[in-house]
């Protein structure tokens, strides 16, 4: 897996102040994308354990809240098999700060990808809460809080698999 950057004190992408992983390697390609040069699955640098421990090392103050994964695409298959070792690692480390993760999957197609991949049904189990759905360039609305168009839905991610449909996140 590669990725494009990893920022620091992100306040743009999740509650409080976060770490963001973006990724590199995207196949939805939407209409107004604010990171295509993410498109690219060889964008960036190749993600090792370095970064990983460079991400553990950022999330250790107290003021951070959690980690934020967005890209390119986060479940895109080959950039999951470069998530889960980090995300594990997160939660082994500080079990009380959230992940969140930016999709433009939605939960009815994640749900559908679980059933049919071993890796997504175990990396799953890390995220506290997806923002779902591509973007989509006629729907954008810059008010909205922590997504960029209105069929964007941000959600609870471990309560949404537990009753098998969407929860919200009340935000």
């Amino acid at each position: 897996m590669h990725f494009a950057s990893i920022k620091n004190f992100d306040v743009a992408n999740g509650l409080g102040v976060r770490v963001s992983l973006f990724v590199s390697g995207c196949n939805h390609h939407c209409e107004g994308c604010f990171n295509p040069e993410a498109w690219d699955f060889n964008y960036g640098q190749e993600f090792s354990e370095k970064e990983i421990d460079k991400i553990i090392e950022m999330l250790k103050p107290d003021y951070i809240k959690g980690l934020t994964l967005l890209g390119g695409e986060p479940l895109e298959l080959v950039n999951q098999q470069g998530i889960l070792p980090l995300v594990k690692k997160v939660k082994d480390v500080y079990p009380s700060k959230s992940i969140w993760c930016y999709s433009g999957f939605t939960f009815e197609q994640i749900k559908q990808m679980i059933e049919k991949f071993e890796i997504t049904k175990e990396l799953v189990k890390y995220i506290d809460v997806l923002v779902d759905g591509k973007f989509v360039l006629s729907k954008k609305d810059l008010s909205l809080k922590f997504r960029g168009s209105s069929n964007q839905r941000v959600i609870d991610f471990k309560e949404s698999l537990k009753r098998e449909e969407v929860v919200l996140l009340d935000i």
